[in-house]
This record gives C-alpha cells, structure tokens and sequence, in this order.
C-alpha cells in the first residue's frame, strides 16, 4: 500500500532515472550477453517504467505514459526466456505491465505467465484485471485522467461496490 510520502520519495529518488529510460537511454540494460544481468536489466526497467510512474505521477494521466514501453521490455525478457532468470519473488514486477496493459492479449499473456509460475497472489489480481478489460475494453478508472468519456455501463461499474479503483 502506497503513501503520499512513498509517492514523494520515489519521485525524489527516481523521476530522472525515470526520464532517462522514457527517452530510452537505459536500453543498454536490457541486452547483455548475460542472460543474468540482462534479465536484471529487464526487470529495472519493468519496475522504472511501470510501478514508478504510478506513484511519481499518481492521479495524472502521465502515470500511465511509459506503460506500453514496459510492456515491450516485458515482452522481449520473455522471448528471450530472461524471465528464467528472475527469481519467483521479483518474477512478478516482470510480468507485471502486461496486467497493467488496456490490451486483451496482453490480460491473457499475464494470466497464463503468472499461474505458470505459480505466482497465486497475483493471478487472483490478473484475472480480476483481465475481466474488467474483457467487459469494458479498458480500464474505467483511467478515463476521467485520460480524459476519456465513460459509457454508462462504466459508469455503473465504477459507482458500484465491485469497482477497481486503481
């Protein structure tokens, strides 16, 4: 669970590096001979461009601007099979973007990568995320700060007890 004052220290300790791999400086991280420092690499960059965005810029739609850069490095550490190297308790910053992805085979990939690895706390989180972009397409709650129109299914859904807040 976040706290305003987590938000501000990773923003302190964080947003330039975090700049840096946005303009895709930090690439270098990713393709090492080493499958080990490689997938570390990866991973870097998983958590650089997916969590800290979320809490650096928590309530604004920049929070979700390198999502999809996380989930290419995501991806490319999977074909490589770098998610081999990764040990189960860092495993899932890895495969997180693809649950963070408004894109359904990315939902599907997540959910299939996550119960392969027996990463049971997170595949109960990956298919509720799964779910909600199988019904809307989207993630409701990222429309008013993406300045998107919610239909009046989303509507519903957000004002009910069930909704997924972010």
């Amino acid at each position: 669970m976040s706290t305003p004052e987590i938000d501000r220290t990773i923003k302190k300790h964080y947003e330039a590096l975090w700049e840096q791999a946005r303009k895709g400086q930090l690439e270098t991280w990713m393709v090492n001979p080493d499958p080990n420092t490689a997938a570390s690499g990866c991973l870097a960059l998983c958590i650089i461009l997916d969590q800290f965005p979320l809490n650096m810029f928590r309530g604004s739609a920049k929070s979700f601007s390198t999502e999809q850069q996380a989930v290419a490095i995501s991806k490319l550490a999977i074909s490589r099979k770098l998610d081999h190297e990764v040990s189960s308790e860092r495993l899932s910053f890895l495969y997180m973007p693809l649950m963070h992805s408004e894109n359904l085979s990315d939902q599907d990939l997540s959910v299939a990568l996550f119960e392969k690895a027996g990463l049971e706390h997170n595949v109960r989180f990956a298919k509720h995320h799964r779910e909600i972009i199988r019904q809307f397409g989207r993630f409701p709650h990222r429309n008013a700060l993406l300045k998107r129109q919610s239909t009046d299914k989303e509507i519903e859904y957000l004002n009910s007890k069930q909704a997924f807040k972010g």
